[in-house]
């Protein structure tokens, strides 16, 4: 017998399911993140003058930039609109993040 007449020690049966959930968990948590790591995300500012492209792991793959926006006397509007294009893609990509990654509690 176990502590206190109790059979197991520390819930054996229930520490094994415990482990098992937590490993499937985990299981699902990766397959997410390489699902999402996977897609392309495109963000198209000013109407359209800039277009970003990004994976799910935040690596930008490719900057558009129509002639036309290429003004050298403004640099800086310029400068703006990508950045704004780059932020709006990080963005969905985290919203998509929130969405497809499964919800661990108390996290």
């Amino acid at each position: 017998m176990g502590f206190n007449g109790f059979g197991g020690g520390f819930g054996g049966g229930n520490m094994q399911a415990l482990m098992r959930q937590a490993q499937k968990m985990q299981e699902e948590m990766m397959r997410a993140k390489e699902e999402l790591e996977s897609k392309e995300f495109t963000s198209s500012v000013g109407g359209g003058m800039v277009e970003v492209v990004m994976t799910g792991d935040k690596t930008l793959k490719k900057v558009k930039i129509k002639p036309e926006v290429v003004d050298p006397d403004d640099v800086e509007m310029l400068e703006d609109l990508v950045i704004s294009a780059v932020n709006d893609c990080i963005g969905q990509i985290s919203r998509a993040e929130n969405a497809t990654m499964p919800q661990v509690p108390g996290m």
